[in-house]
């Protein structure tokens, strides 16, 4: 057994089994693709799932894949053994009913002792305590020593899920020596010690159980099968865990130069060295397929992940953005597997470095309020509410609350805080719930009894048709009748139902007696074409026959503006670089949505650059080739795809100024078949989503002189609201009236100021002595933050030297109260600190602030508090000067 890097593992095992006949697959997207139960791809089988229950044909019944995972419920232990890891790769041979258990055990056992030539000695095999046929096949046909096989029970080699298929499984072990072993005289395979490593598990899944406790073999079982390679590594290269394998250690390597330190150097600092090291290898791979950093679901778990790992980096005494280099070091190390993270290396690294850039910014402060709290916390259990707050206002995951308060011996109320976070979700639901058509969309189970009915509408845009079904308060109904609201299924229709970012067709079905106004259309999941709407007139029965006329003008709208955000993602490609994404769309007639991966928002020259480009293509009226072809075919034609999304073999493939090599994308859409069509476009707003994802939104055709006209109708407006005469003389007005603005502004800051003096001088007639200080405060209405600044400069005329001067600055209408401390040099120098006076005064009033010694401004919230805030100035100089 010689030592062998984890990139030749890798590609030696899959090479191996495509010798066996197995067809390679590439890892599948850590995004589950329609499937609901994960939130990420934890295991070699999962996105495989269909291909077992039979749901979707495989593409081979012979296949092997390396699969990418991710499994965050132990994150809590990441580093703090070398044991745990959040990323890692699974390694897998897999059989739809094609070989069974005699060619699964015998090709595990030649790839482990032939190819990587492990003694066989010191492999170990376990099976099903019932499992007798597995046991003939090891001994008798692959050679496996008897003493060398332990029987286990079906906890440990039994593989079930409630009702379904089943088996019982096999897992090989490896011996790693006494010197790994507990010295327990029962120690062997199962223990729970380091000595007998198991790295692969082949499930024999022969039965489909009821959940009862009762199994039915099944007429064609499958293999399924599973071997960690960084578990095979660590074998393969002699080392005690994956930290210490070669692509991981180079990882680990970067980050202790950036550090200046060893991994060895001291317990807390391999802690915080593994803790890095593994989040920025699972940051790297989602953030590479496609999950963007957020608050909730996937995204929770990279901006989760990021967090703590910038945190271990502080621990480290990194203060300034590092993961997004050590990003490239894990691009690096798996660039021969996986290449195209170097593809979108420099859109990867934004990410990671805008993420922890804005976490920088708001960890000081978190971590200044949370010595706070726990400054005036009673007890070792941290409150939910201020749990809450941190993670509300300074973005700390809860999970990051936690992990400080663990090396503090504390904890968190975590039902308090996860009701808090439960009643704030419940409002942003209710504010962004949605009626209507979505009440239709998904999994009515009225529409599994229906079959999909036939779509022309890439052709025409009216047709003849018969109504096979028609439902009515999510019922079947033989009729509807006049005013009644309800759901038409046609066996053939043109209208277009939402996907793929395009709005749902509207307009008429109807005959001679009948009109039933069609208001959207969607699609069930098993593809019945659902048309909502109202009955206008007569009453529609089952059997039916119509006209399906679709609303021709919108839907022209809706193709001008679908066509258009193909040529908006080709010229942001342009004027931005190739890391740019769809990551979202949404057309219909009166504009179009397009989001997109970019790390920052906009300038107007760019995006001067881009509506440019696009009109440009309009008026070079580009023809936009749409055909069908093998989805194999499409990929050689360079055509791009929706990122998660899930095509079938045949795909429709949109090429926009082909010659040209403009846009070509895989889409499903309607679309112009040439770009003049398209009339115009224009950019109505640029905006952000979330971190790393922008907005653009636009109109085209009618719609932009519908925005001209708009924009002319404001201009006339102001022109009249400012005398300006017309509109030319819209730019002159203007600066005239800054001018007069400016003029007016001054005379008013001077009326201000001369106001405050007066004001002012009161103030020191009646003081109170507090040390070697004395203190005095007043409350002015009407006054902001403006005025207050001016109280406090005129302080530094006039106050007596030992002064200490509080002013606060109430604005009812706003809400607000602006706060402005004043020291004297002489209280300077008694132990005075206008800043921190301030500080503590805005507290009471909901707010913050500080500044220099002698002078500083603060602000609050709570106008209901400013007179126990004047009331406490006495008393916070006090402790201050103590």
């Amino acid at each position: 057994m010689k030592w062998t890097g984890l990139n030749e593992l890798r590609e030696k095992f899959l090479t191996f089994f495509e010798g066996k006949g197995h067809l390679r697959l590439p890892s599948f997207s850590l995004i589950p693709q329609n499937d609901k139960s994960l939130l990420l791809i934890n295991s070699g089988m999962a996105p495989m799932k269909k291909y077992f229950t039979g749901e979707i044909t495989p593409p081979s019944k012979r296949v092997t894949t390396c699969q990418k995972c991710i499994r965050t419920p132990d994150i809590e232990r990441v580093g703090k053994t070398a044991r745990h890891g959040t990323y890692f790769e699974m390694l897998g041979n897999f059989s739809f009913g094609d070989y069974f258990k005699k060619e699964a055990t015998a090709w595990a056992w030649e790839f482990c002792t032939d190819l990587l030539e492990m003694p066989e000695d010191r492999i170990w095999i376990s099976i099903y305590e019932n499992d007798d046929e597995a046991f003939e096949i090891w001994t008798k046909e692959v050679g496996v020593s008897p003493e060398h096989i332990v029987r286990m029970g079906k906890e440990d080699n039994f593989w079930e899920h409630g009702s379904g298929p089943c088996g019982p499984c096999s897992e090989m072990y490896f011996d790693r020596g006494e010197k790994y072993g507990c010295n327990s005289p029962t120690c062997g395979v199962g223990c729970e010690c380091d000595r007998y490593v198991e790295f692969w598990n082949n499930v024999f899944t022969q039965f489909n159980s009821d959940g009862k406790g009762n199994y039915t073999p099944l007429d064609h079982p499958n293999i399924d099968t599973g071997m960690g390679l960084e578990r095979l590594a660590c074998i393969m290269q002699g080392v005690d865990n994956l930290f210490e394998v070669d692509t991981v250690q180079n990882i680990m390597k970067h980050i202790s130069s950036i550090a200046g330190i060893e991994y060895g150097d001291s317990k807390k600092t391999d802690i915080s060295l593994r803790v890095i090291t593994d989040h920025i290898r699972s940051i790297t791979f989602m953030i590479g397929d496609g999950v963007m950093p957020s608050n909730e679901g996937r995204g929770y778990v990279v901006r989760r992940l990021l967090r703590r790992a910038a945190r271990h980096g502080r621990l480290l005494g990194i203060s300034n953005p590092f993961l997004f280099k050590v990003c490239e070091t894990v691009i690096k190390e798996n660039f021969t597997a996986y290449p195209e993270l170097n593809e979108k290396k420099d859109f990867i690294q934004k990410i990671i470095h805008v993420e922890e850039d804005a976490f920088g910014k708001t960890i000081d402060s978190g971590l200044s309020m949370l010595d706070e709290m726990l400054s005036a916390q009673k007890g070792n259990i941290l409150s939910g509410s201020d749990a809450f707050k941190l993670n509300d206002t300074y973005g700390f995951p809860v999970d990051l609350t936690k992990d400080i308060l663990e090396e503090k011996g504390m904890t968190v109320d975590v039902d308090e805080f996860d009701r808090l976070m439960t009643e704030q979700r419940t409002r942003a639901r209710a504010a962004r719930k949605n009626a209507g058509a979505d009440a239709w969309k998904g999994g009515n189970q009225v529409f599994e009894q229906l079959l999909p009915g036939s779509f022309t509408g890439y052709y025409t845009m009216s047709l003849e048709a018969k109504v096979t079904a028609i439902v009515r308060n999510d019922e079947l109904a033989e009729s509807l009748s006049e005013g009644e609201t309800g759901v038409v299924i046609l066996d053939v229709t043109p209208f277009y139902a939402e996907s793929g970012g395009q709005a749902g067709d509207t307009g008429r079905i109807l005959n001679d007696e009948t009109l039933f106004n069609v208001t959207d259309t969607a699609k069930s999941q098993n593809g019945v074409y659902i048309h909502i709407g109202t009955l206008i007139n007569g009453e529609l029965r089952v059997g039916d026959s119509v006209t399906a006329a679709v609303n021709e003008t919108e839907r022209r709208a809706t193709m001008r503006n679908h066509t258009a955000a193909h040529l908006l993602q080709a010229a942001l490609r342009q004027v931005l670089g190739n890391h740019v994404e769809q990551a979202g769309q949404m057309v219909d007639s009166k504009h179009l949505r397009f989001d997109f991966s970019h790390f920052s928002a906009l300038s107007q020259e760019e995006l001067a650059q881009v509506e440019s480009l696009v009109n440009q293509w309009i008026l070079q009226s580009l023809t936009a080739d749409i055909r069908e072809m093998p989805l194999e075919e499409a990929k050689k034609l360079g055509a791009m795809a929706l990122f998660g999304e899930k095509y079938g073999d045949i795909v429709r493939v949109v090429c926009i100024g082909e010659n040209e090599g403009i846009s070509t994308e895989l889409c499903g859409g309607t679309h112009m078949d040439n770009t003049a069509k398209l009339g115009l476009f224009k950019i109505i707003s640029e905006s952000s989503v979330a971190a790393g994802v922008r907005r653009i939104e636009a109109v085209t055709g009618d719609n932009v002189l519908g925005l001209i006209d708009d924009y002319q109708r404001l201009l006339i407006q102001t022109a009249d609201t400012m005398k300006a005469g017309n509109i030319e003389e819209l730019p002159r007005r203007a600066n005239q009236l800054m001018g007069e603005f400016k003029v007016a502004q001054k005379e008013l800051d001077s009326l201000n100021a001369k106001m405050a003096a007066l004001k002012i001088e009161s103030l020191f007639d009646d003081m109170t002595q507090v040390g070697c200080v004395r203190v005095s405060t007043a409350v002015f209405n009407g006054v902001d933050a403006g005025g207050v600044r001016s109280m406090c400069d005129r302080c530094r005329d006039i106050a007596p030297s030992d002064a200490v001067v509080v002013i606060a600055g109430v604005m009812k209408d706003a809400g607000t109260v602006s706060l402005g401390c004043f020291c004297a040099a002489n209280a300077v120098t008694c132990g005075a600190h206008a800043g921190n006076i301030v500080r503590e005064v805005a507290k009471i009033c909901g707010g913050n602030g500080g500044g220099r010694p002698d002078s500083a401004m603060a602000g609050g919230k709570d106008i209901t508090k400013v007179d126990d805030a004047m009331a406490a100035v006495t008393e916070i100089v006090e402790k201050l000067l103590k």
